[in-house]
């Protein structure tokens, strides 16, 4: 059980959070003052602090150096005001793994955590790496260094994965810009963690921005940040996501949905590696690696007129292919293992396999929602599994659907290629193959496979089947398809 030592001179602040953390899984102990916690600290190993950048002896600075020096192993996260923001920023710079603002909400502070203790495993990994005491010359020239992925990433046995791997290891030591392709739910955030931790920034900030929800007004404030009363609702000055990622890696997901305006200013900051706040006139030296996600043709955008080419040269020193999930084999099946296993610690569960049924399901649906599509349906599998083991009935409509679909037209595919390749083959004159059936049939194959293509939204899928949508409820309920 990982253990949390919450530093904060508010009792009742401290209780709550004590008691939200212990209800979701972690052995906490609290801490009223910078004295208390350091003698905490002394008496027991913490894999996290918690603290009150305001305490009644010290402060956030004072204790962050102090935790550092005598528990260097142990990750800090600063609990701050919003008046306390830019001094939460130099505290990251000092090696705190991120900061939280009050009021405290309970999503944010269990989402920062879990990506604190992800990055403290991947770090202690690479600390506690053993060492030979003797070793020959050309191993003393040529150490050979474990590649550490962030938590979330599964290596597979897959030729797909093993290269995903071969590449994560080949850039991460380079202070190359990566572009990372592939489809939407593919993992494009862990591998840029994985760049990360096996970098030489691998214990500076690693700051994720998702680019595909800013809106054209916002962009410059998140990218850049704003100081107090430069524009009307600016109440308070923002660090932008540049200077929180300064000395470490700032990864930019989904680059493609930036207007044009604001990827022009983009190109000035990473060409100066200068930035400067919205209504500030001091310049801040910038030194940050770029990684960024897309799962558009930034190509294809190019020639529209939709992403500048200049900008994309810039970020393209290196780029890594994702592989969809149903190109990657075998490893299908090594995913949903981990994240049964996951479901089961979330849900105090103990579902042990899957049936033979679900497994051919897997291994033979098309997962248009790739890796995060693959995790969901096992959390909810794991939720509905009687007994322990994840039958057919425990997955959604869309896959059992598709896996009867798939059977049907695997059969009718095997069926035809026995009689055209027998010479004695007898006519078609079964009555699933008269008029009427075999036109149920066609409709039925059409409505399946239009249903798959736009993910089961009916209406999507009336649209491009040019009828109403009343229709094909109809048709559905005529072919018992639910």
């Amino acid at each position: 059980m990982k253990r949390i030592l919450i530093i904060d001179d508010e009792v009742n602040v401290a209780l709550l959070l004590s008691k939200f953390l212990t209800r979701n899984g972690f052995d906490v102990s609290t801490a009223s003052s910078g004295t208390g916690g350091m003698e905490a600290l002394k008496n027991g190993e913490y894999q996290l602090v918690l603290c009150d950048f305001r305490l009644e002896d010290t402060d956030g600075r004072e204790m962050l150096r102090n935790i550092k020096i005598q528990y260097p192993k142990t990750g800090v996260i600063i609990i701050t005001g919003y008046s306390d923001i830019k001094m939460a920023v130099e505290l990251i710079k000092m090696g705190a793994y991120d900061y939280i603002t009050k009021p405290l909400y309970p999503d944010e502070i269990l989402n920062t955590i879990n990506k604190a203790l992800e990055t403290h495993h991947a770090l202690v990994e690479i600390d506690e790496e053993p060492q030979a005491t003797i070793l020959p010359e050309k191993a003393k020239a040529n150490p050979v260094k474990k590649t550490v992925f962030a938590a979330e990433f599964v290596t597979g046995t897959s030729r797909a994965s093993k290269e995903l791997a071969r590449q994560i290891e080949l850039v991460a030591p380079t202070n190359y810009s990566v572009i990372i392709l592939g489809e939407s739910g593919t993992g494009k955030e862990s591998v840029a963690k994985s760049i990360h931790l096996n970098s030489p920034r691998h214990n500076q900030p690693f700051i994720a921005m998702d680019c595909g929800s800013l809106t054209k007004e916002l962009a410059a404030s998140e990218f850049f940040g704003h100081e107090k009363g430069s524009f009307t609702g600016a109440l308070y000055t923002k660090i932008g996501h540049f200077e929180m990622a300064n000395g470490g890696t700032l990864f930019l997901d989904e680059v493609g949905n930036l207007s044009y305006e604001i990827q022009a200013a983009l190109l000035r900051t990473v060409q100066e590696r200068k930035v400067k706040r919205i209504g500030s006139t001091k310049e801040i030296d910038l030194d940050v690696r770029i990684i960024i996600a897309t799962n558009e043709n930034l190509q294809e955008g190019i020639q529209k007129g939709r992403f500048r080419e200049d900008l994309y040269h810039r970020f393209n020193e290196f780029s890594i292919y994702m592989p969809p999930l149903r190109e990657r084999g075998h490893d299908i099946i090594l995913l949903a293992e981990h994240f049964l296993k996951i479901a089961n610690q979330e849900l105090g569960r103990n579902v042990e396999s899957f049936s033979q049924e679900v497994v051919d399901c897997f291994m033979n649906y098309r997962w248009p929602g790739n890796i995060r599509e693959l995790k969901n349906v096992i959390r909810r599998a794991a939720l509905l599994a009687e007994g322990n083991e994840i039958t057919l009935k425990a997955l959604p409509l869309e896959m059992s659907t598709y896996k009867l679909s798939y059977e049907t037209a695997n059969h009718y595919t095997q069926h035809h290629h026995t009689t055209s390749h027998t010479e004695e083959a007898p006519e078609a004159k079964e009555p699933r193959h008269d008029l009427k059936n075999a036109a149920l049939e066609a409709e039925y194959e059409t409505i399946i496979r239009v249903l798959r293509e736009v993910n089961f939204n009916k209406t999507k899928a009336a649209e491009i089947l040019n009828i109403d949508r009343k229709t094909l409820y109809n048709k559905m309920k005529a072919i018992n398809l639910k």
